[in-house]
């Protein structure tokens, strides 16, 4: 159908949401020395933050898409990040910490599916070379997020106040909502999706490999992700203005990586994510070595973010791609996948530091899963269906 509005338009209004969305999912890593003191409770309780929100990702996500499957896309973005809205109005209002914790429980419940319609629009108004560049655009929101929100986010949590920065957030989200009432086309499917159809998805061995390889590998990640501002902290020995700067040059790189994903041609996914897991690996293995020398800690983030959103794009294009029989589905798997292995290692480092772990030995767990998670690929690469990604461009 003719759209009112370009491409590009489209896609910039969908990268403010993520950013907004990316921004409320990640900002609190740079908060939590902030919680902990404002609210009363450790250091290693302010992680559940980042865990909750995750897992609550991860369950409800899929479910509201499955029960709204029928819908159109755009009065369900309009509906979805109304709920932001609210949720990080209740959060700068927070008297307590479980009341934060609720608030972080309702946003989590829009995030997959927000997600999940804007990079299946995304890939349904781009042309067939440029579908996973699409993917990467609706990524991009956030990995920018994880660049100047996160940063700026700790900036203003330790200079001013924590609260504003969820009222910024907010903020973000009605910019959001009007963008997506002006620019969003609403474009209806031309068949109507059927759930049942949709959930065979679960049955394709191509998705299941790249699931398995996010879920007990890429959760690696999130092991040392959580706690990478104590670790800047303590081991770097930064103020605010130090973990700012080594926040914003994790973002960087990760900015980069993930654009530069986003021009791998489909059919080279699978070689490229297994090169990138293996550097990634190796960077956590020594990254708390390299905290202990101020210039390399920020060379040691700035790699650290390059390899993590690196990975990202490639994995979300090979789930879309591959999950021929769950368009509508196939991005919100996608998403929740990605907050599971969040929460899975946010609660196994969360449990790690609360059982006497050092931050080094921390990072040693988290590089050995991500290791383990290239194994896996290197076994994907050897059995999936690679007509699926080198057709991908020629549909």
């Amino acid at each position: 159908m003719p759209m009112k509005f370009s491409r590009n338009s489209i896609l910039a209004i969908f990268m403010i949401g993520t950013f907004a969305i990316g921004m409320t999912e990640y900002v609190v890593t740079g908060l939590l020395t902030q919680f902990a003191t404002d609210l009363d409770v450790p250091v290693s309780t302010t992680g559940l933050l980042l865990s909750v929100y995750a897992i609550s990702v991860a369950v409800f996500g899929p479910i509201l898409r499955m029960v709204t499957v029928k819908y159109s896309p755009k009065p369900l973005l309009i509906g979805l990040i109304s709920i932001f809205i609210i949720s990080n109005i209740v959060a700068a209002l927070a008297p307590n910490f479980e009341v934060l914790l609720l608030s972080r429980l309702l946003s989590a419940t829009m995030h997959a599916p927000f997600f999940g319609l804007t990079m299946s629009l995304a890939v349904e108004i781009s042309k067939p070379e440029k579908r996973t560049s699409a993917i990467a655009a609706v990524q991009g929101g956030l990995t920018i997020a994880v660049m100047l929100g996160v940063p700026f986010g700790s900036f203003v949590g330790g200079f001013f106040d924590w609260r504003l920065v969820f009222w910024i957030i907010a903020l973000l989200g009605a910019i959001t909502l009007i963008g997506l009432l002006l620019v969003t086309p609403n474009i209806r499917p031309a068949e109507q999706p059927k759930l049942r159809k949709e959930l065979t998805v679960l049955k394709n061995k191509n998705v299941l490999m790249i699931i398995a390889v996010i879920v007990f590998g890429f959760s690696g990640v999130f092991t040392a992700y959580t706690f990478k501002e104590p670790m800047l902290r303590e081991i770097a020995g930064f103020g605010v203005t130090g973990v700012t700067i080594g926040l914003f040059l994790f973002g960087l790189g990760a900015v980069i990586g993930n654009f530069i994903s986003g021009r791998i041609h489909p059919s080279k996914l699978t070689e490229r994510l297994i090169v990138t897991l293996a550097i990634l690996g190796a960077v956590l293995f020594l990254f708390t070595f390299l905290l202990s020398v101020p210039f390399l800690a920020y060379v040691a983030c700035f790699l650290f973010g390059a390899g993590t959103f690196g990975t990202t794009p490639i994995l979300n294009s090979k789930i879309i791609l591959a999950a021929t029989e769950a368009p509508a589905l196939s991005g919100t798997i996608a998403a929740s996948v990605f907050n599971l292995a969040n929460s899975i290692g946010a609660t196994l480092g969360s449990l790690l530091l609360n059982s006497g772990f050092s931050f080094s030995q921390i990072t040693f767990v988290a590089a050995g899963m991500i290791l383990f998670g290239m194994l896996l690929m290197i076994i994907t690469h050897k059995i999936e269906d690679k007509s699926l990604f080198s057709i991908a461009t020629d549909k």
